[in-house]
């Protein structure tokens, strides 16, 4: 494993949990928690979500909930540019939540410092940018797109699957020259995976982290919790959490949550439980 996660100036030491808050500048939010253009409010959360223990803020301007609208990119960029720009008076990366290249571009152009792209820099274009910049990158896999993904997804052996396909994208980026260390990869729970999947997922996260590459983790509120619970999405903290824990104990670097103060408190009980139990 990776000693550092770098994105841009920042280097995030990989020895703890790093926690990645949300920020959606969207307006349909399928958590109900979007700030869409108000930048007051963006900077509020950003500043609680830092204060109650995020390493990194993830902002992102076009829902990729099953079934979604597509969103031009002028419209993503004139959502996520201003947020950007005003939160960078917090003294963490911000990650810019897009797939793509002209949003990437004007993202960092802003101040992001890491690029979080569900289609992990598939779209033509945004291998490029992602190269000639000193951005981190998450790699995440997708079974279809947005709009297709839930018809029916299949796989023989997800774990399996996932695993290659990351693989494959880590080393189209290493042969761009994205150095090493500024990768990191997602299995992308919920995006194009039955419940079932994403149980499969989880369980065999560390068949991930065996490559050496920080795993990022995003199942806060999301269906498989409440299909799990049969609570509604602003229900899901508690299963959030156990989630986001369960997947911390299988080897996951980043876990990315919408309820940054109850992660943050679970993760510290957590990390010196199992400092002890290793110590024993």
């Amino acid at each position: 494993m990776q000693a550092e996660l770098h994105c841009g100036h920042h280097r995030l030491p990989l020895v703890r949990p790093l926690i990645m808050g949300i920020i959606n500048a969207t307006p349909d939010s399928f958590s109900g928690d979007g700030v869409a253009q108000d930048i007051k409010r963006a900077v509020a959360q950003a500043r609680g979500f830092v204060e109650d223990g995020a390493d990194i803020l993830d902002i992102g301007g076009e829902s990729t909930r099953p079934g979604a609208t597509p969103v031009a990119a002028e419209e993503e960029i004139r959502r996520v540019v201003p947020v950007i720009e005003a939160l960078r008076e917090f003294d963490v990366p911000l990650s810019i939540d897009t797939f793509k290249p002209q949003v990437m571009r004007a993202a960092l152009a802003a101040g992001a410092t890491l690029i979080n792209d569900i289609y992990a820099l598939r779209v033509p274009g945004a291998l490029e940018v992602a190269a000639a910049s000193d951005a981190g990158v998450c790699l995440m896999h997708m079974q279809g797109t947005p709009q297709t993904m839930q018809d029916n997804p299949s796989y023989a052996d997800v774990v399996a699957e996932v695993r290659a396909f990351l693989d494959a994208r880590v080393d189209a980026c290493r042969a761009a020259g994205i150095e090493g260390e500024r990768v990191a990869i997602d299995p992308g729970f919920g995006f194009g995976k039955t419940a079932e999947h994403n149980l499969e997922l989880l369980q065999g996260l560390d068949r991930l982290a065996d490559s050496g590459y920080p795993v990022l983790v995003g199942l806060s509120r999301k269906s498989v919790l409440g299909k799990l619970t049969g609570r509604k999405v602003t229900e899901r903290v508690a299963a959030s959490v156990a989630a986001a824990i369960a997947a911390v104990a299988r080897s996951a670097s980043i876990v990315r949550v919408h309820d940054v103060a109850a992660t943050r408190d679970a993760l510290a009980v957590w990390c010196v439980a199992a400092k002890s139990n290793n110590q024993g």
